[in-house]
């Protein structure tokens, strides 16, 4: 058999990017979800699959997260963009037929924006603060990333989303180099980056305030599962963790925060006009993030039991 170093080089990249993963805390509970509802919810994650193939690379696939499929699923709610549904052969598998939701706005444009841009700093942060098989493997796909990135901004316009993902690194950075950091300073970088990507959907005063908080509060409860979720991988490698800064890390206290900020979160949300998808949103702010923070703490229950 013939070696072919392309296909060893395409395999290896596949790899590597699949592993460059985002959040992924903000997904659905299936099993409480009418099956035309998952159907829905599918076709709209298919859609940004494509979205992402379109206009980057079809690598970029790999990268596709549940953050940005609500991301999408709010937008197009909000506005009113989605119109309706087309069945045509998967993308990635053309033996395969399933469907795609339909939008008329912008807003897979800029979820898949979302996605490279913010993939790309998230590289720039390993880079800096990973270990040495975590830099190098940073090094390797840096250079896909930068071009994505660079098409995003410059090709399609989206310059703000990158300066709001650029400056809550750079914040978040002060923040952990600071020796007055704390929780609520640390969890500010991220709450803010998505509390002013809400607000700028906004139309009127009143709902800019209204998404301003919503945005805000979504982004301090995946910031802090996020430290939630990695503290004991923190403290074994002597890694930056606000619970652990602020010597908390006591899974009741951070329990008792999460659920401040999806409380919070959850009430600003209901005073958005939420229409399209309605069932769908509800499900993942009233169970798919509540079961999602329940299995983070259970597990950080029983490591911190186990030690």
């Amino acid at each position: 058999m013939q070696f072919n170093p392309y296909s060893v080089i395409i395999k290896n990249t596949y790899n590597i990017i699949g592993c460059i993963a985002l959040f992924g805390y903000l997904q659905i509970q299936k099993s409480e979800l009418k099956v035309c509802e998952y159907d829905s919810y599918k076709a709209v994650y298919c859609g940004l699959c494509k979205q992402l193939g379109k206009d980057y690379s079809f690598l970029t696939r790999l990268i596709l997260s549940y953050d940005c499929t609500f991301y999408a699923m709010l937008l197009m709610s909000v506005s009113r963009t989605c119109t309706g549904f087309v069945r045509k052969r998967c993308t990635c598998n053309p033996f395969k037929k399933c469907n795609f939701a339909r939008c008329k706005s912008d807003s897979y444009n800029k979820a898949t924006a979302f996605t490279v841009i913010s993939a790309y700093y998230k590289i720039k942060d390993d880079i800096a603060d990973g270990n040495f098989l975590k830099k190098l493997r940073s090094y390797l796909v840096l250079p896909f990333f930068s071009h994505w990135r660079k098409k995003a901004v410059k090709k399609y316009g989206y310059t703000e989303l990158d300066s709001l993902v650029s400056n809550m690194l750079s914040m978040q950075l002060e923040d952990e180099n600071s020796d007055t950091s704390n929780i609520d300073t640390s969890a500010h970088p991220t709450a803010l980056m998505l509390a002013k990507l809400f607000e700028s959907e906004a139309k009127t005063e009143n709902d800019k305030r209204v998404y301003y908080e919503f945005g805000y509060n979504i982004g301090r409860w995946i910031y802090l599962i996020d430290a939630a979720d990695d503290l004991q991988k923190d403290l074994k490698n002597n890694n930056f963790n606000p619970f652990v800064r602020a010597n908390r890390a006591d899974y009741n206290y951070i329990q008792a925060v999460l659920n401040q900020s999806l409380a919070r979160a959850f009430y600003a949300y209901n005073l958005m006009n939420i229409t399209d998808f309605k069932g769908i949103l509800d499900n993942m702010l009233l169970l798919g993030f509540p079961a999602m923070q329940n299995k983070v703490v259970s597990k950080l229950k029983t490591e911190v039991e186990n030690d």
